[in-house]
């Protein structure tokens, strides 16, 4: 009698615990809807664990079960799929994609090991570093699509050269170097969320909590969140995350004496080999360069009594001058916008001549049909798909009140930790932009009636909201790092583990060490 392979009951057992959810009696105060919303949520966080390869596929179910069960609406769950997130991934994939064509990507990683080295921990500690002082100031989306590309090729020039040095086959190679690939590639997604949540323009979130703090708090005479005292709370929080990142994503790298004699001259002998920068080279890296500064002045940056204006508003301060109608622009675009505009500006712009002198192109259709990660962008929307559910069937809300009410009598460090915990929990399943635009009024009415001050409950919240490393849906950077194929789902989620715990204490630490003398808040006796 031939036995069931494990994979299989996986999956009866990930039915079986989601049908369990769906036919249990409903809770008191959740909507029936909320219940079916969890209960298909369930289904496809498990799906994604068992059978990691058929993510993409797992992703569709929304656009499936969704209208199924009355959840939403058909047409509701397909422009999940085709939000403007997921054509600011789609472009930042095709400029990665130029930036391979070109090999320009060879020369960025050689320039970056003969100057770091070759040994593995300090590779991935130099990638975290760059990966978190660029996500500061630009989203920890567009952070990690440009940070990718860079780190893939550096794997890709290590194991070319340690397969040169001993004489071992390309995939021989690959495999002493997998240790490293992973802790390097989930390094710059951890590291990008890291860095986002240290000033108030790196991640979305945060500007939710500073409109909805001067909405309710601000007339009530409170003080503003500036961007100062955001950063002074949370540039020490985001270093001292980065580096219990670093410390969890090295600490399992095995000695690689092999690797480590390819010092810093062997690949300074490389990038000689490569000769000067070729046309296509320097076109692509004044594209990506036009990008990356497009992106960082996507919103507006205040610099003390300073304030520089993001490119809409200078945009819309051009059109005003020439006469035109421009109202529509602050508010009209995006990173998405820059995105696909310099995609398709790598469809215009000529390359290298081939061989044969024939003409090219910065990017090629062909290539961008054969080599995106189409089945990631599923996955994109299939997560925002689930969003939706949460925040339209109410499930979020109830989760919210659900904990709200058990927090009622505890001592205020264990609200805050078990905010801290609950919000890192519940942004793995749900954008962590929408699940603190539901939060931030239930956690504030819980503050209201305990008598907190709602900033010891909302900036720890926010901050909690960045941390989500175990799912592929917790962040976007941890669904684009998922899209290279090379990062395992039981990694991402066994590293993930300890960083969601990481991240609760330190977030919750810093909230009464640092947060409470910073910002002067009182602590009246409960």
């Amino acid at each position: 009698m031939r036995s069931i392979p494990a994979v299989t009951w996986g999956v009866l057992l990930a039915v079986a615990i989601s049908l369990t959810i769906l036919w249990m009696p409903t809770p008191a105060g959740m909507p029936l809807l909320a219940q079916r919303a969890a209960s298909i949520s369930t289904l496809m966080a498990l799906l994604w664990i068992v059978v990691p390869d058929q993510i993409p596929v797992v992703s569709l179910f929304p656009i499936a079960l969704y209208p199924l069960f009355g959840i939403l609406t058909a047409k509701e769950t397909c422009v999940a799929y085709g939000t403007s997130n997921v054509f600011l991934y789609l472009g930042g994939f095709i400029l990665a994609l130029a930036i391979e064509r070109q090999n320009l990507h060879k020369r960025i990683a050689l320039l970056i090991i003969s100057r770091i080295g070759s040994r593995p921990r300090q590779l991935v500690f130099g990638f975290l570093l760059a990966t978190a002082f660029l996500s500061m100031w630009i989203s920890n989306t567009a952070t990690t699509l440009l940070m990718l590309p860079i780190a893939l090729a550096l794997l890709d020039t290590l194991t070319d050269s340690l397969a040169q040095r001993e004489g071992i086959s390309h995939s021989e190679a690959d495999t002493t170097l997998r240790p490293v690939s992973v802790a390097m590639l989930l390094g710059v997604a951890y590291a990008a969320s890291c860095g986002g949540f240290a000033t108030m323009v790196g991640t979305p979130t945060n500007p939710v909590l500073r409109g909805f703090w001067e909405k309710k708090y601000v007339p009530l005479g409170l003080p503003p969140i500036s961007s100062a005292h955001w950063m002074l709370v949370c540039v020490p929080l985001s270093l001292l995350m980065l580096m219990a990142v670093g410390f969890v994503m090295t600490r399992r790298i095995p000695a690689l004496p092999s690797i480590e004699p390819i010092g810093r001259t062997f690949f300074r002998e490389r990038l000689a080999e490569l000769g000067p920068m070729k046309k296509g080279e320097r076109r692509v890296f004044i594209v990506f360069l036009i990008t990356a500064a497009l992106w960082i002045l996507s919103q507006t940056f205040e610099l003390g009594s300073r304030v520089i204006w993001s490119w809409p508003q200078m945009l819309e301060q051009l059109c005003m001058w020439c006469g035109m109608d421009s109202t529509h622009m602050p508010r009209g675009l995006d990173e998405s916008t820059v995105a696909i505009a310099m995609a398709a500006v790598l469809f215009i712009l000529p390359g290298d001549r081939t061989a044969a002198g024939a003409s090219t192109r910065l990017a090629e259709w062909n290539d961008v049909e054969k080599k995106i990660p189409w089945g990631i962008l599923l996955l994109f929307g299939g997560g925002f798909a689930m969003a939706s559910a949460f925040e339209s069937t109410g499930l979020s809300k109830w989760l919210g009140e659900s904990f709200a009410h058990r927090m009622e009598n505890v001592p205020l460090w264990v609200l805050v930790t078990g905010t801290c915990a609950m919000v890192t929990a519940l942004t793995e399943f749900t954008s962590n932009v929408a699940c603190i635009t539901t939060l931030l009024p239930v956690l504030a009415g819980t503050a209201d009636q305990l008598g907190v001050d709602p900033r010891l409950i909302l900036i720890p919240a926010t901050i909690s909201a960045s941390c989500g490393f175990m799912m592929p849906a917790g962040t976007p950077p941890n669904a684009i790092v998922m899209g290279t194929g090379r990062v395992p789902i039981r990694a991402m989620m066994g590293y993930g583990f300890f960083l969601n715990l990481i991240g609760v204490i330190f977030v919750s630490l810093f909230a009464f060490w640092v947060l409470i003398p910073m910002l002067g808040i009182q602590i009246a006796s409960r």
